[in-house]
């Protein structure tokens, strides 16, 4: 089949071998088949590695992407295009692009001009939110997708609103391998006169192979010579998080059920010639996974083809491939079960050869061969499909089409203010003020930050002392936090302010719904939840809107606890009620006074508008927060937030100094907010107009941010910058910061050309 025209160009993204992992192995293997097929095409590939050093790619890898390195993709994207590629086949899973959920993926597929196909080899019912946005837009910015099961073309269709003439269902690509009998390969490992029963794959928790375990003992008491073959090596990312305890625990586990002779862990990456061996010697395949949300595996799928028996749990593409008897399907986490179809195969080798010899039928459709012709039909309907004029590949490099280049992240100033009790209130210059000790609000703001970074290494040396302060600062008792502490770490109130207690309470919902460390999420919903309750009773309009973005974060996570979700509820009508009770065609706003973090508001009442739903708190978030963002806008076109001398009052004049970074920092938060609601690219421009103002676009000129030390001023007053760069400020310009950089690949300049 002729692709394209000579000199075509088939370009594949992905994982690459030889890094150890499943995407990896598969953009190689449909990358080596297309080639095969179209031998007129010229396929080159473009890896993304999960470490700096990279790999030592074959030569068919053109170009490279850092996972968390976001300039890498948009350079990948120009390599793309100024290289005529005519087709680009991405390989998505959440898991190995950078950003939330691999959100840096979007700035490759914003910039490059050629028919995309998408194979997802995951697609979630219930994504998160993060997920979920990525997901829409990777759809958007795809001509077809590829899913391997017809259970993911029906989620497409029902979570995303994805038409069927979209996607096309083309299963994963197996070797061809001959149909043979198990005996001959098992001399060269010792299991001659064994039944050999085996698992492969990188070993991680989510495989159930302690199920499997679970149910030898009965097995091996009715079929002696069996034995159970693990084979794969500890997935690399959980040898770094946890080392080995996962397999150590599958080992004690055999040993403690006396099965230690019939279990054998063959704990290596095994070479594509090597696994063929290994599956020659296979009786009976077992795919344990304990849920059934997987909708795709390439192990099932490569041992099915080769004809073997398998007996699997009931995951979304075993239900397909083994149905009509093809294989065996058992229950989720049921020992029992996989006993009872383990041995109905070797107690009937009748039905196990039957069973063998239907499944390599139908595998002779999913050898490599006959997927790239599949894939080959996909990419000339996307070409075809293709709407769009083509481009030229310096078009998108005007400065109205491309991003916005941002500081690169130095956090010298955040890890000097802090020491083993927490962040220092404030700074004498860039100097920390022992002075004034700390308080609640900065170091909630701190933890925020922490988990916000899209490498949280860089300071989980410093987040483990953040909330540890939050924990020492709550009174189990009352449920209220206490604020200021001196640099004795003795307590200087009983109980801080509502507007402190709801901070602390904002940063514990982002612990428990973001952070990546177990013993955090745990601690941040039990200080959470205690804390929580008195938030009902307070009467600060902000403190309401602050425990409005905690409740929204801890929903990430924990969707269904009733007691949150009535307290949302209640935070949500009372802002309600207050726009209602104050807001006129002149004044629509909360109160009678704008005066600090006044975003925050409007902020909560946009998110509380979309997640609950609530179309008249949406309604009035928005409204408010585009008369926020035309009175603190000067005639220039900069950012002018309402100063704290004196903030604005209803029919007075209204303050415009001292200005303060903090509401900076709220206007660029509220405004991505507002962008994710709406895709309107104005709240776009509104966040990148705030988020300037601290890079020296606003009524001095002077920046407030200190490239050099990491630190920003604590205000702008009419003739200088406050030189002081204490917490609060920094952490505000490094808060936004880390939300431009997440929402960097979902917007749209203004001037983008339009597919």
């Amino acid at each position: 089949m002729s692709l394209v025209a000579e000199p075509g160009r088939i370009a594949f993204v992905g994982g690459y071998h030889p890094r150890r992992c499943g995407i990896a192995t598969f953009t190689h293997d449909i990358c080596e088949a297309v080639a095969a097929a179209v031998p007129t095409a010229e396929c080159i590939a473009g890896a993304v590695n999960d470490k700096v050093e990279g790999y030592k790619y074959p030569s068919r890898v053109r170009f490279e992407m850092l996972e968390k390195d976001l300039d890498s993709y948009r350079r990948a994207a120009d390599f793309l295009n100024f290289n005529k590629t005519e087709v680009l086949c991405v390989q998505h899973e959440f898991g190995i692009y950078g950003g939330p959920a691999g959100s840096h993926l979007l700035a490759l597929l914003k910039e490059v001009r050629m028919p995309v196909v998408t194979t997802l080899h995951t697609i979630l019912q219930e994504p998160n939110p993060a997920q979920r946005k990525v997901m829409e837009e990777l759809i958007f910015r795809s001509d077809r997708l590829v899913v391997m099961a017809r259970k993911g073309a029906d989620i497409l269709r029902e979570i995303y609103a994805v038409p069927d003439a979209m996607v096309d269902v083309i299963p994963h690509g197996i070797p061809d391998l001959p149909f043979a009998d198990s005996d001959a390969f098992k001399v060269q490992f010792g299991l001659e006169g064994r039944m050999v029963l085996l698992t492969f794959g990188l070993l991680g928790p989510g495989k159930g192979i302690e199920y499997v375990i679970e149910a030898l003992p009965e097995i091996v008491r009715r079929h002696p010579k069996a034995v159970y073959v693990v084979l794969g090596a500890t997935h690399p990312h959980l040898v770094a998080r946890e080392g080995e305890s996962y397999r150590l625990r599958l080992e004690r586990l055999a040993e403690d059920r006396g099965v230690k002779d019939h279990v054998i862990f063959y704990n290596r990456f095994v070479s594509p010639d090597e696994l063929r061996e290994f599956i020659g010697a296979t009786d009976i395949y077992l795919t344990p996974y304990p849920n059934e949300a997987q909708i795709t595996s390439g192990t099932l799928a490569y041992v099915f083809g080769a004809g073997k028996a398998v007996v699997s749990t009931a995951y979304w593409h075993a239900r397909e491939l083994l149905g009509e008897g093809r294989g065996t399907l058992v229950p989720f986490r049921d020992p029992p079960a996989i006993t009872e179809g383990v041995c109905a195969f070797l107690d009937d080798p009748r039905l196990m050869e039957r069973t063998r010899r239907d499944a390599y039928q139908l595998g002779r459709e999913m050898i490599w061969p006959a997927v790239a012709a599949r894939y080959l039909e996909s990419f000339q309907q996307a070409r075809s499909d293709r709407k769009a004029a083509s481009r030229h590949a310096l078009d998108s490099r005007t400065l109205g089409r491309r991003p916005d280049s941002l500081p690169p992240l130095r956090l010298d100033h955040v890890v000097r203010m802090s020491d083993g009790t927490g962040i220092f209130q404030h700074a004498i210059f860039n100097v920390p003020n022992f002075h004034e000790g700390y308080c609640t609000d900065d170091n909630a703001r701190a933890y925020i930050l922490c988990n916000l970074l899209e490498e949280p290494s860089l300071l989980d040396h410093l987040a483990t002392g953040y909330l540890a302060f939050l924990a020492a600062a709550l009174n189990y008792d009352t449920g209220r936090f206490c604020n200021f502490m001196s640099h004795g770490r003795q307590w200087l109130e009983v109980a801080g302010s509502e507007d402190s207690q709801a901070r602390a309470l904002w940063a514990l919902g982002v612990g428990a719904g973001r952070s990546q460390n177990a013993g955090h999420r745990q601690l941040c919903v039990q200080l959470f939840e205690r804390g929580l309750p008195s938030v009902e009773e307070f009467t600060s309009p902000r403190a309401w809107a602050f425990s409005l973005l905690g409740i929204h974060e801890y929903l990430r996570e924990f969707t269904n606890k009733s007691k949150v979700l009535a307290i949302r509820e209640v935070l949500t009508n009372k802002l309600v009620e207050l726009w209602k009770n104050c807001a006129t065609e002149d004044w629509p706003w909360f109160e009678n006074s704008a005066t600090y973090d006044n975003a925050r508001l409007s902020q909560a009442l946009i998110m509380s508008g979309r997640w609950m739903p609530h179309p008249e708190a949406l309604e009035i978030g928005l409204k408010s927060l585009r008369w926020l963002a035309s009175i603190q806008k000067t005639q220039a076109g900069h950012f002018r937030p309402i100063g704290s001398n004196g903030f604005y009052t209803k029919d007075g004049a209204r303050a415009d100094f001292d200005q303060q970074p903090v509401e900076a920092q709220a206007m660029v938060s509220a405004c991505l907010e507002a962008y994710l609601n709406t895709r309107d690219p104005f709240w776009t421009g509104e966040a990148k107009r705030a988020f300037e103002w601290f890079l020296g676009r606003n009524d001095l000129g002077l920046p407030l941010y200190d490239s050099s030390t990491g630190g920003c001023g604590d205000g702008l007053h009419h003739d200088r910058i406050n030189a002081n760069q204490g917490a609060e400020s920094t952490l505000a310009f490094h808060l936004s910061l880390a939300e431009m950089l997440q929402a960097e690949h979902l917007i749209t300049p203004l001037h983008h050309f339009s597919r």
